[in-house]
């Protein structure tokens, strides 16, 4: 537990670590990395390697698996940035080894709850670290990355498989084992359907002028955060950022039509860059015309700008459906969702408790 609840905490200081350890090496930062994840991964298969001296075709096998899905997994995820892989495969290493340790941890019941109590404890520890990066500056927590994680959690269980599996191992389960699978996935279901909540579920503005565009918050919502950052920046501008504040994600998804913005009127797609600086006039004008710690003159367009993207929106109407943000927004209704999540958790009690 300690360790899983230092993964998540040092979410703000990821970045900083990873800057300091590059100003150390310079140049040579992501080979580096590479050299030390790569000399962690070996180092432990052959540990696991030498103690395999009995069941060893299963053992063999499972340790096998490990290493073709985590290669599979860098394979697939690689970006080309050399920098961003190598972080990416500490960070894939790290949940590897928080099952690795919650199965050391439940190794004992030698049962069912050994194999599935170490995954549900992994998803829960990865939903808290990309919940908190989501409420943190410059970090992004989304869905994605929780489901990625159970790539390195099903690594991280089947190399616990191979170094010391349960013995002996009995497939029925205890009451007392049955009773933890069913309070922790509940707790793990709720746990992630409350981030998913937060980060995912918004809503779709249709503005018959601007176009369509989803976000997190109404369109009445979105007029009362308006007024009210006026107010606020008006003496206070958000001119420099902290690792432990709360991200402003009205900034944020301001921030992200403007981006998207900029960069549809670099490719010379003028409609959709001028519907984007509708959205941006109508439902986040303070975050063009206040100074920040990204723009010291704000976002807003030069009045010649604007009068030439008009200018050049030909005759003719099209409905413009704006994909600004990063993270996938889902326009579900709230209550319905938590009506589909609730019955498996309150089946999941009711089980638990009866047992």
């Amino acid at each position: 537990m300690t360790i899983s609840a230092t993964l998540v905490l040092s979410a703000p200081f990821i970045g900083q670590i990873r800057t300091s350890i590059r100003d150390a090496v310079g140049a040579r930062f992501s080979t580096v990395m590479a050299a030390a994840v790569g000399g962690l991964v070996a180092a432990a298969a052959l540990a696991a390697g030498v103690r395999i001296k009995e069941r060893r075709a299963a053992r063999f096998t499972a340790l096998a698996l490990t290493l073709l899905t985590g290669i599979g997994y860098a394979l697939v995820t690689r970006t080309g940035n050399a920098e961003v892989d190598a972080v990416e495969r500490v960070h894939f290493v790290e949940y590897g080894l928080v099952t690795f340790l919650f199965y050391r941890a439940w190794r004992g019941t030698r049962d069912v709850a050994s194999l599935v109590l170490p995954v549900l404890a992994g998803i829960m520890v990865g939903t808290c670290e990309e919940w908190l990066q989501w409420f943190i500056p410059v970090r992004v927590g989304e869905v994605r990355d929780v489901l990625l994680n159970l790539v390195a959690i099903a690594c991280g269980l089947l190399f616990s498989l191979s170094l010391d599996p349960p013995s002996p191992f009995v497939r029925t389960l205890s009451p007392t084992s049955r009773r933890r699978m069913l309070m922790l996935g509940a707790v793990t279901l709720a746990v992630f359907a409350a981030f998913f909540h937060v980060v995912h579920l918004g809503y779709e503005i249709k503005d018959a002028e601007a176009g369509v565009f989803r976000s997190r918050y109404t369109a009445a919502e979105l007029a009362a955060l308006s007024d009210a950052r006026a107010r606020a920046w008006a003496a206070h501008p958000p001119l420099t950022w902290s690792r432990l504040s709360r991200e402003d994600q009205y900034f944020s998804e301001g921030v992200a039509h403007v981006q998207h913005r900029n960069e549809t009127w670099a490719e010379g797609n003028v409609m959709a860059s001028r519907h984007e600086n509708l959205i941006l006039e109508k439902y986040y004008a303070p975050v063009l015309d206040t100074p920040s710690y990204l723009a010291a003159a704000g976002h807003r367009w030069p009045a010649a700008q604007r009068a030439d993207a008009e200018s050049r929106i030909g005759p003719g109407f099209m409905i413009y459906l704006s994909d600004a943000l990063p993270s996938p927004v889902f326009i579900w209704p709230k209550w319905l969702f938590w009506v589909i999540v609730a019955v498996p958790i309150a089946v999941m009690l009711r089980a638990a408790l009866r047992g």
